[in-house]
């Protein structure tokens, strides 16, 4: 029990010392072993808690939840990236952890249900590397291709190439119904924006920065996905922002090594074919 402890008292705070200290003065080895005991049993979790709609069935009912949210039809989930900060991993792939905004994170990539369930998670991705990139080598997109996921679609942001599964906002809306589109696509593609929020709060540690070793971080950024959607699905009261814990880590704040020259690669805007899909789905559904 004393372990479990250890390991949920480092996810709200980030902090070996404040974890140390609140326990009665456990040792920082002894806080890593458990940390790492811990996600790893947590994250072993994760293919029971974390599943995309599979059935039909399940299927129709987000679709329903999303377009409640937004007036947005055949949306089965948002998707995004977001950065989680960590420490150097050293070695000679180092800087490849270091993403455009200069400081050592991981790249992970979830998409979200309406209800800011995490429905999909890819949490083994350097920094460095752009949320396109991460989306093309996952298993959903096959799953997409392959056509074992039809008739529905994701939202993305401008940073993913445009298909017919994952449809982006228009650049440069020319029309009222590529108008309406984009109103509607912002607000549905809200709720990943709000998941983000939600579990970054639940678990500050993943906003101020993981001091662990790369797989321990891998472990816990799945660990807390696990504990975020049992959160949601038990109807836990949405966390608020600690401010003490704000203060703590401005004072001891974690070194970034910014880099202000690192580039990123955007996303792209689709091929022909998905151009025109886009257009004939807008003109469809909100002309």
């Amino acid at each position: 029990m004393q372990q479990l402890l250890v390991g949920l008292r480092y996810y709200a705070t980030g902090s070996f010392q404040l974890t140390s200290g609140d326990l009665g003065g456990v040792s920082k080895a002894t806080v890593c072993r458990c940390i790492q005991r811990v996600s790893n049993g947590i994250a072993s979790l994760g293919q029971n808690i974390i599943k995309f709609p599979g059935t039909a069935e399940e299927r129709r009912k987000v679709i329903e939840e999303f377009y409640n949210i937004g007036l947005f039809p055949g949306v089965v989930g948002t998707i995004d990236c977001t950065h989680i900060p960590i420490k150097s991993p050293g070695g000679e792939n180092a800087e490849h952890y270091r993403n455009r905004k200069g400081f050592f994170s991981l790249n992970v990539q979830t998409i979200s249900d309406a209800n800011l369930m995490i429905r999909n998670i890819v949490a083994c991705w350097a920094g460095s590397v752009h949320d396109s990139t991460i989306f093309h080598n996952s298993s959903i997109r096959g799953m997409f291709e392959r056509q074992e996921i039809d008739r529905c679609h994701l939202l993305g942001d401008n940073g993913y190439k445009l298909s017919k599964f994952v449809l982006t906002p228009f650049l440069n809306p020319l029309t009222n119904a590529e108008r309406n589109y984009n109103r509607c696509h912002i607000v549905t593609r809200n709720t990943v924006e709000r998941q983000y929020g939600v579990w970054k709060r639940r678990f500050p540690a993943l906003k101020f920065g993981l001091r662990t070793k790369l797989q321990t971080s891998l472990s816990i950024i799945v660990a807390t996905a696990v504990l975020h959607n049992i959160c949601i699905k038990s109807r836990d009261d949405m966390p608020h922002e600690d401010e003490t814990l704000v203060e703590f880590f401005q004072r001891n704040r974690l070194a970034l090594n910014r880099n202000p020259n690192v580039g990123q690669v955007e996303g792209g805007d689709g091929d022909v074919p998905a151009l025109q899909y886009r257009r004939r789905f807008a003109q469809t559904h909100f002309a």
